[in-house]
C-alpha cells in the first residue's frame, strides 16, 4: 500500500513510497522507514546508503485502511535530488476557479518543456537518478547501471572520441548531437559515483577569477 512520509516537526510532506507487510514490520523493528520497491521487487531501507534515514515518531493508517502515514524525524533530505522534500515542483498556486484551467495547462507545458530551459542539466540528472532508483525494464539508463562502472566509462570514452571527430566536420549539427550524448553519459557517471551537478558548478565557481 502507499506510504506517505511527513516531517514530525514541520508537518511538511517529504515523500511517497510503498510498503508491504514485511517492510512495515521491519519499519516497526528498526524504528526507521523501510519500503518496498515495486519495480525492483525488493526491500529498501531509506537512507541505508545515503545516511538520510527517517526515524519514525508515529505511524497512522487512514479510514479505508489502505494508506500508511509515517511521521518521522529525518536525518537528511528525503529526495534523491538533495531536496528536503520530493514535492518541490509546483503546478499551480491558490487561484480562482476561472484561472485554474489555463494556469494548470501552462504549468504542465512548462514541465514537458523543461528540456528547453536552462535547468535541463538538473532535470536530466534527476531523471537519471530516478532510473537508478527504480531500474525500469527497457530503459537504456537502467542497462548502463546494471552493467556497472566499466561499461559507463567505456561509453564516456566512446562519446568523447565522437565529439573529437565531430569537431573536425561541418556543419555544427553533428558536434551538437555528439556533445549532448557525452553530457548525458557524464551525468550517468556522476550519478553512479554519487556526485551531483551542483558540486561541479561549485568547483567551476571556485576557479572563476
Amino acid at each position: 500500500m502507499p506510504a506517505v512520509v511527513q516531517d514530525y516537526k514541520t508537518k511538511d510532506v517529504l515523500m511517497v513510497a510503498y510498503v508491504n507487510e514485511e517492510t512495515l514490520k521491519l519499519s516497526l523493528e528498526k524504528e526507521e522507514t523501510v519500503f518496498y520497491s515495486r519495480s525492483r521487487q525488493e526491500i529498501w531501507h531509506k537512507g541505508e546508503t545515503s545516511g538520510n534515514t527517517q526515524k519514525i515518531k508515529e505511524i497512522f493508517y487512514d479510514c479505508d485502511q489502505d494508506t500508511i502515514l509515517f511521521m518521522v524525524e529525518p536525518a537528511g533530505p528525503a529526495c534523491h535530488t538533495g531536496k528536503t522534500s520530493c514535492f518541490y515542483r509546483k503546478i499551480a498556486e491558490n487561484i480562482s476557479n476561472e484561472e485554474k484551467s489555463s494556469v494548470f495547462e501552462e504549468q504542465i507545458e512548462n514541465i514537458t518543456d523543461e528540456f528547453e530551459e536552462d535547468q535541463v542539466i538538473d532535470f536530466l540528472y534527476d531523471l537519471i537518478l530516478s532510473r537508478k532508483e527504480e531500474m525500469p525494464e527497457g530503459s537504456y539508463t537502467t542497462y548502463l547501471f546494471e552493467e556497472g562502472i566499466d561499461k559507463i566509462l567505456k561509453k564516456v570514452g566512446e562519446e568523447s572520441a565522437e565529439v573529437i571527430i565531430a569537431s573536425k566536420n561541418e556543419p555544427d549539427d553533428e558536434l551538437i548531437f555528439e556533445t549532448a550524448d557525452l553530457v548525458y553519459h557524464m551525468l550517468v557517471l556522476l550519478a553512479e559515483r554519487g556526485i551531483n551537478p551542483a558540486q561541479i558548478r561549485k568547483e567551476l565557481k571556485k576557479r572563476h577569477k
